[in-house]
């Protein structure tokens, strides 16, 4: 064999070589393995107001990603299961295949990022304080003061922000199935930190809690849904959905339905 054919020979093994690996990680895509299995895991935190929580008279998940989940899993022809998560577990869960999407309002940080693939944005928010009408703390000021205890929920993006804000008040991180509201109701907290769902729904839900914001927005931060890294053709669809329901109405359509339409993503 002649030097030209030996190297075009090694040529076409080159390029079969590379669309192997391609075709077998198309293969592999959870967006295959869902339409075919027509099952849909979608990880989510059953105590997030607004978001994901489970009504304790029904114990129904609701909010506007129990609504959103319940439309991907129509649109793939699945059947939606859900797997109960946090934001201190969804990255191993997600890692660990116990379920293909996280839809929860996760905050979209650089940090997670490292980790996780995240979609295009569908929520924006910045931080807010929640406390008691007949709290000590009646501005924003008033939180980083000595003596005071601020709650975070463990895992959140809330709680590293936090740490390096506050310089005199006590953090205090709270890990599930306890809450960041319970622990305020019982007065073991002054206040808690949260965003602009749980906001919203506490001081709704309960005539004794009023919300504070900043004079500025701090921890400005989209929310997105995630996913595993590593299945580009996953990513895609979901961001797809989720241009899809911005440009269809439904995003509007369930934020309003929950409130949350003053912090739909662009």
């Amino acid at each position: 064999m002649g030097l030209k054919a030996i190297l075009g020979a090694l040529a076409m093994a080159s390029l079969m070589a590379a669309a192997i690996p391609a075709e077998a990680q198309q293969t592999q895509s959870r967006l295959f393995e869902v339409t075919k299995s027509k099952k849909l895991r979608v990880c989510q935190f059953p105590l997030y107001y607004s978001i994901s929580f489970r009504n304790p008279k029904t114990g129904k998940i609701e909010g506007i990603d129990a609504d959103l989940a319940e439309e991907l899993a129509k649109e793939l022809g699945a059947t939606l299961e859900i797997v109960e998560a946090s934001f201190g577990s969804f990255i191993a869960d997600l890692q660990s295949n116990k379920c293909e999407i996280g839809m929860f309002g996760v905050g979209a940080t650089l940090k997670r990022a490292q980790a996780v693939e995240f979609s295009h944005p569908y929520l924006v928010t910045n931080l807010y304080a929640v406390t008691r009408k007949d709290s000590k703390i009646k501005k924003w000021s008033d939180v980083d003061q000595k003596g005071v205890k601020a709650a975070v929920s463990l895992g959140s993006y809330m709680e590293p922000f936090m740490k390096g804000y506050l310089k005199n008040a006590e953090l205090v991180s709270v890990a599930p199935p306890n809450t960041r509201e319970a622990e305020l109701v019982a007065q073991r907290v002054d206040v808690i930190i949260t965003d602009f769902p749980t906001a919203i729904k506490v001081t709704d839900e309960f005539d004794w809690a009023v919300y504070l914001l900043p004079d500025e927005k701090l921890a400005i931060t989209p929310y997105a849904y995630v996913v595993p890294q590593g299945d580009q053709i996953w990513l895609n669809y979901i961001n797809l959905f989720v241009d899809t329901i911005k440009l269809d109405g439904r995003l509007m359509k369930y934020a309003k339905k929950h409130k949350l339409d003053p912090i739909v993503a662009p």
